[in-house]
């Protein structure tokens, strides 16, 4: 019953966060679909943290440097989420309110894939695994 909860909370903040971005996009005073490109850092970004998963054998709560690497990659990938439609807005190729608007749909998406992997990555009997 939590679980379904869980996902339930987090597919609805998934649809705010995407909510965000396709106002970002949509709205006819911004009418540019350049931002959408932040579809692709969506998903990659859990990419080095399942690799770093498969590779990594060790199940203690000791840091690896597989572990480590994917911190690193994923932070790049979320850092430069967050430059990208900063720097449309710098070259004028969206207006700002539209990088605004991307900007929020960013932190709450991002926001939604960490509670996921809080919710359902813990690795017990009830794991993302299943889904």
């Amino acid at each position: 019953a939590c679980a379904v909860a869980a996902l339930v909370g987090l597919s609805f903040s998934g649809a705010i966060g995407l909510t965000f971005l396709m106002l970002g996009c949509a709205l006819e005073y911004y009418g540019v679909y350049w931002p959408l490109f932040v579809l692709i850092f969506y998903f990659i970004c859990p990419i080095p943290h399942f690799i770093a998963k498969r590779v990594s054998d060790d199940s203690d709560a000791a840091s690896s440097a597989c572990r480590e690497l994917a911190y690193f990659f994923t932070t790049g990938i979320v850092v430069s989420a967050f430059g990208f439609p900063i720097i449309l807005a710098r070259v004028e190729a969206i207006k700002w309110g539209a990088c605004g608007l991307v900007l929020a749909g960013n932190a709450v998406i991002f926001l939604t894939i960490l509670g996921f992997f809080l919710v359902f990555g813990r690795g017990d009997d009830f794991s993302w695994e299943q889904w």
